[in-house]
């Protein structure tokens, strides 16, 4: 498509996205006979002939639809082991703040995918170890109030 700069003269068309229009060649073709003025318009074209046949729409299998069921589990851990749990249907909460043990979480994850599993595993691990040095702290202080105990009973 030519697109001149500059003033628009009268009769010229201004919208691109015009209408196919189909033009009566009939008409002009038989006043031409009629004259022996030769013709050099271009033959006008019907634009719905140009365009390619529209293929009918594909129809779609009458079998049964799935209905599809979207439930949301949510688990959360803490450093210190502990697990919760979460399930929501859509916004609705069908379960809140369970407890949740960690083999079960591991367990879980493992039946699930080994991409979700690693990373969870991880995470109860590093909490394992945390929670051994928490409890070799409270033995080693467990240990020195019994020594303050006994010492406190041999006093006389």
């Amino acid at each position: 498509m030519n697109l001149a700069a500059g003033p628009a003269a009268a009769g010229d068309i201004q919208e691109e996205n015009a209408t196919p229009m189909t033009v009566n060649t009939l008409t002009a073709e038989a006043s031409r006979a009629d004259s022996d003025i030769p013709d050099t318009r271009v033959p006008a074209v019907d634009a719905s002939a140009e365009e390619k046949p529209r293929k009918a729409p594909a129809k779609k299998t009458a079998g049964k639809k799935t209905k599809t069921l979207e439930l949301t589990l949510t688990v959360t851990g803490t450093a210190d082991g502990e697990w919760r749990a979460d399930l929501k249907q859509g916004t609705s909460f069908l379960a809140r703040n369970l407890a949740v043990a960690a083999a079960a979480v591991s367990r879980a994850a493992k039946e699930l995918h080994e991409d979700l599993s690693n990373p969870i595993d991880e995470v109860i691990e590093e909490a394992r170890s945390q929670q051994a040095a928490r409890v070799a702290a409270l033995e080693l202080e467990l240990e020195a109030a019994r020594r303050a105990l006994a010492d406190l009973d041999s006093a006389p």
